[in-house]
This record gives structure tokens, C-alpha cells and sequence, in this order.
């Protein structure tokens, strides 16, 4: 049997365990050891797996995630997404659908100092929902556009999923977290554009607030000054050769508990709770991180990567054909699993192929960013889509007044936005690129 169909049979009874609800982490470790026992026997397991954890976990790099996850609890709880919420109300509010860009908006500024879309969504579905409701905001462009803003949290650098690509695929996490600034502004306007397109076909589904006073607007930008500050000193710090990404994480949650501190949010329990958060997240992320470890090591074992990427380029097929076969692929993978489990999962299968093709004449380092920036985006769109979504569940669960059903509903044009989006990535490298050269 073939290095590629032992791949398949293993990947089928990972799916297979997905089915029946085990969790991701487990699913991939207990699917990979069966894997690595079938191919190389119980004692060479049993050896890698008694030092696997340690290595896994001892990598510097990797402290950058509970650092960035902490620093987004103590955003949270410093209050910093209300501000951004009210300054962009002040400012756009009196648009139609002037709110939800708002919501949006605050989205991508929360994403900035917190590295989590989930994180991102339930935090500023507590903030824009009861306003949006407040000016009668029909349910299904509210929580639609709250639902997709939160994706932003991982494409705003700093972002989770893009530290772990980094270190898949040893990169740079400076030149990786620039790449993602511009298609996240992107991002944004395309969700605005869309949220301006329904508002106008269902005027009354998005009615414009009231105009704010120039002093209001003043005061509410003003608010937003940590924000900005916190994302200056880490981006620019890491961008320019100042810190490390673990430092820059280091002084951006220092810098974020002291907001947090100064506005009440650490009071009694709410210290606690920022560390419990962070904990639990961590915990999550480095238990699928190890079952991904199992699962790939299965994987080089079998030569499947390898194997499979000579067999794609053998094909003689388009790089460009390559590349939508392996985005239908994450489109139907974002239906059954959650973004960081997909990239852990395909990397190590998608990169050799990626990188053994001709893409726009880029060079190597250029077309790793590329691809991961790409990557990223497309597993982004799994958090919105049918029938996992997770950010649709968590802004469902806060408005119980608006069925599952209309937010995926709600949902459809902000998928097109997505796709259209990756498409001008695909096609024009540069915009991803460009700010690698300025």
C-alpha cells in the first residue's frame, strides 16, 4: 500500500472520529498514533512520544501565544472594544448601515491586540449587539455582521494561526504578521461595502442613527488611544527589529493589563478570570498542537507529503488549478473543523506542493508568505460558514431572538465578499507583498 492511501485511510478515521464528536486534539493524536503504530510498530511510538511533548512545547516561539491570548483577556476586560465601538459609532453611526460598520470596524481594531477571531466576536457581540438592537437593527444583518467581523481577529496581526504557520513552516513571524495588514483593511471595507449594499436593498434593516457632534467624536477617538498605541509599539517594534515577537507580545500584555488595571477590569475576580481565559485557551491550542505533531509524524512516515507533491507536479497541472483544488479543499475542511486544526493538519501537506510550483515568478520566501497569508484568509471563511461556523454560534447564543437559520442567511453576502477577496490575493501577489518593501 502506498505511502498516499495509508495517508487517506488514517485521514478518513480522523474524520470519522470528527463524526462522532471527539474533539479535534484527540481526534488527531488517537488517529496518528494507530497510524504510526501501523507503519513503524508500538516501541519506535512509545519512544518518540516520551519526548515529543517536551519538544513540542519547549519552543521559544510558541510563548508568543498565551502571551498574545492573555493580552487580549486583558482587553477585554479593560473595556478597550467598547471605545472602539463608540468611536466608530460617533464617527459613521449616521450612515445607513453606519452601526454594523462600526461593529466592524472595532473588529478589526480589537483584532489588533487580540490574536483570537473567536476571542473577537463574543467580545464584541456583548458590545455592538444591544446597541444595533437599540436602532432596530434587523437580527439578521446584526449578528451576521458582527459574526463575520470577528474574523478579522486572526487576520489583523497580531494573530494566533499566523505564529503557528511561522513556525510550521519556519518563517518569519515579523514579515508574516506585515503581509496581513493590508488584506485585513481589505478585509474590513469589503464587509463595509456589503453592509452598504444591504442596507440599501432592506433600508429597513438598517436604519441610520443619529449625527454625533464633532466633541463627541473628538472625545470617543481619544478613548481609542491605547489601542493604538499598543498596536504601534508591538507591530512596529517586531517590524522594526526592536523586539522579538515574544518580547513585543510580552510588552503588549503589560501595556494592556495596565489599561485593563486603570479602567477597574482586574478589580476582584476579573485578574483571575483573565488567567483562567488564557489558560484554557492555551490548553486547547498546545493539546491540538501535540495531536498534530502525532498525525504529521504518521504522515512523514508514510512519505505521503512528499509523494503527493511530486504527484501534483508529475500532473503537469496549472499552479493556478492547484491552488483552487487546495482552496475547495479548506472551504469544504471549514465546514468540519476549526482554523488553527486545519493549518496544523494540511501545511505540512500543502506547503512541499506549493512550494514545487512557479507562482507569479516569486521567489521562495515571498511565495511561503503568500500562500500563508492565503491560507489564512480561507480558513478565516471556516468560521463562518454551515454547518460548524463558530463564530455564527457564539454571536447565536447572545441573540436569542434571531435564529441560527438567518444569520447564515445573513452570512451568504459576507462569504462572497471572502471569496472575492481571496481571489484578488491569488491574483495579485503584491497586495500582500507590498508592505514586505516599504
Amino acid at each position: 500500500m502506498s505511502g498516499i492511501e495509508q495517508g487517506m485511510l488514517i485521514g478518513g478515521l480522523m474524520i470519522l472520529l470528527l463524526v462522532l464528536r471527539v474533539h479535534i486534539g484527540m481526534a488527531m493524536l488517537v488517529a496518528g498514533c494507530i497510524g504510526y503504530v501501523w507503519v513503524a510498530g508500538p516501541s519506535p511510538l512509545l519512544s518518540y512520544m516520551k519526548t515529543s511533548a517536551y519538544a513540542r512545547y519547549s519552543i521559544y516561539d510558541l510563548s508568543v501565544v498565551p502571551l498574545f491570548l492573555l493580552m487580549g483577556q486583558f482587553a477585554t476586560h479593560g473595556g478597550l472594544s467598547k471605545a472602539l465601538f463608540r468611536a466608530g459609532a460617533t464617527l459613521i453611526g449616521h450612515w445607513r448601515g453606519g452601526l454594523a460598520m462600526a461593529a466592524v470596524g472595532a473588529c478589526a481594531g480589537f483584532g489588533a491586540i487580540c490574536g483570537s477571531s473567536l476571542a473577537t466576536a463574543a467580545t464584541m457581540g456583548q458590545v455592538a449587539l444591544p446597541a444595533l438592537r437599540e436602532h432596530k437593527y434587523s437580527g439578521r444583518l446584526a449578528t451576521a455582521a458582527i459574526a463575520a467581523g470577528g474574523t478579522l481577529g486572526i487576520l489583523i496581526p497580531p494573530s494566533v494561526p499566523l505564529v503557528i504557520y511561522a513556525i510550521l513552516t519556519e518563517q518569519n513571524i515579523a514579515k508574516l504578521f506585515m503581509a496581513a495588514v493590508i488584506p485585513g483593511i481589505v478585509a474590513m471595507l469589503g464587509y463595509w461595502i456589503v453592509i452598504a449594499i444591504m442596507a440599501r436593498v432592506d433600508p429597513t434593516s438598517a436604519p441610520a442613527a443619529e449625527r454625533a457632534t464633532w466633541a463627541d467624536r473628538l472625545a470617543a477617538i481619544l478613548e481609542t488611544w491605547p489601542v493604538i498605541l499598543i498596536f504601534v509599539v508591538v507591530i512596529g517594534g517586531i517590524y522594526g527589529g526592536y523586539f522579538t515577537p515574544t518580547e513585543a507580545a510580552a510588552v503588549g500584555t503589560l501595556a494592556t493589563a495596565f489599561v485593563a488595571w486603570r479602567s477597574g477590569g482586574l478589580r476582584k475576580r476579573g485578574f483571575l478570570e483573565c488567567v483562567y481565559g488564557t489558560s484554557q485557551a492555551t490548553a486547547m491550542i498546545f493539546l491540538i498542537l501535540l495531536g498534530a505533531d502525532i498525525m504529521n509524524v504518521f504522515l512523514a512516515l508514510t512519505q505521503m507529503p512528499t509523494e503527493l507533491a511530486k504527484w501534483v507536479v508529475g500532473l503537469g497541472l496549472s499552479p493556478l488549478l492547484v491552488m483552487l483544488v487546495i482552496i475547495i479543499i479548506y472551504l469544504f475542511l471549514g465546514c468540519i473543523m476549526d482554523s488553527l486544526s486545519m493549518l496544523l493538519l494540511t501545511i505540512p501537506i500543502f506547503f512541499p506542493i506549493i512550494m514545487g510550483m512557479d507562482f507569479w515568478g516569486l521567489d521562495p520566501e515571498g511565495k511561503a508568505i503568500w500562500f500563508g497569508i492565503i491560507a489564512l484568509m480561507v480558513v478565516e471563511i471556516g468560521l463562518i460558514t454551515p454547518p460548524v461556523g463558530m463564530n455564527v454560534y457564539i454571536i447565536s447564543s447572545m441573540a436569542k431572538d434571531t435564529p441560527m437559520k438567518e444569520t447564515f442567511i445573513g452570512i451568504g453576502p459576507f462569504l462572497l465578499s471572502d471569496l472575492l477577496r481571496t481571489a484578488l490575493i491569488v491574483f495579485v501577489p503584491s497586495i500582500a507583498l507590498i508592505a514586505l518593501k516599504l
